[in-house]
């Protein structure tokens, strides 16, 4: 189809205009559509997708989390910045651990679904890990025996959890 302006060149664009309640439709070519008064419009510099998308629905939950993360602290021993961790993937002294540590919970998560540990440790680590976890427990237990003005039970679980404590550190069958 041929613009219907010019009557030369093939049209590309279709110009829809309301006057009055009446819609015309009017198919022009790239030159005449430029040079026309009522539709000017830089056709090269045509706004990015993605501001568009930003100024309708806001900024994307991803990128606020990256402008968030441009905007932390940096370690006050070693200057690193979370941006640079994130990039180098290593902290650059234990400080940082301190420095960062509201950022590393979320980190975690996503990376390996939790921020708990639950692979594979050495055999010793292992049941020192379950002595504790198993000390806990007991405390736990201890505490509800109390509440409940179970005293003897309460002692009872008291001496165990001691127990444990003094082989956990005494290195005893451990």
């Amino acid at each position: 189809m041929h613009c219907e302006h010019c009557q030369q060149r093939e049209a590309a664009i279709v110009m829809t205009t309301m006057n009055n309640g009446q819609k015309t439709k009017q198919h022009l070519c790239h030159e005449c559509a430029t040079n026309l008064q009522t539709f000017h419009v830089e056709l090269q510099d045509a706004t990015p997708l993605q501001q568009l998308l930003t100024t309708w629905f806001g900024t994307p939950a991803w990128q606020q989390q990256e402008q968030k993360e441009q905007h932390t602290t940096a370690c006050s021993h070693c200057q690193l910045t979370f941006q640079q961790f994130l990039k180098d993937g290593k902290f650059g002294c234990p400080s940082c651990y301190d420095a960062f540590h509201d950022e590393l919970p979320p980190l975690l998560k996503r990376l390996q679904s939790d921020i708990e540990h639950v692979g594979k440790v050495p055999h010793v680590v292992n049941e020192k890990m379950s002595l504790k976890k198993r000390i806990e427990l007991i405390r736990q237990t201890m505490k509800t025996a109390v509440e409940e003005e179970r005293f003897e039970d309460a002692a009872k679980l008291r001496d165990e959890a001691r127990a444990l404590e003094a082989q956990l550190l005494g290195g005893d069958n451990v």
